[in-house]
C-alpha cells in the first residue's frame, strides 16, 4: 500500500465513487498513476469497478481505512 492508495481510498470514502481523472485532480497525482493504483486496489478487493473507469470503495476498503484490516493480509486476485 502506498500513500496514494490511502488518498484514493479516502477520496472514494468521502465522495462515494469516482473516476481516476477526478481522483487524480483532487489528490494532485498523475491520472495514469491513479488508474494503475485503482486497478491494483480492485485486485485486492478494496475498491470495485461497477463500470469501466468508475470506482467505488468496498467494505474491506472502508475497514482498511478504519484500521480494522491489515493490508498485509490481503491477496490479489489473479
Amino acid at each position: 500500500m502506498t500513500r496514494a492508495d490511502d488518498e484514493i481510498l479516502e477520496y472514494l470514502e468521502s465522495r462515494g465513487a469516482g473516476t481516476p481523472k477526478a481522483i487524480a485532480d483532487e489528490i494532485d497525482r498523475n491520472n495514469d498513476y491513479v488508474g494503475v493504483r485503482c486497478r491494483q486496489l480492485a485486485s485486492y478487493g478494496l475498491v470495485d469497478r461497477p463500470s469501466r473507469g468508475f470506482y467505488v470503495i468496498t467494505d474491506p476498503g472502508s475497514a482498511y481505512l478504519e484500521g480494522e484490516l491489515d493490508a498485509e493480509e490481503l491477496e490479489a486476485d489473479g
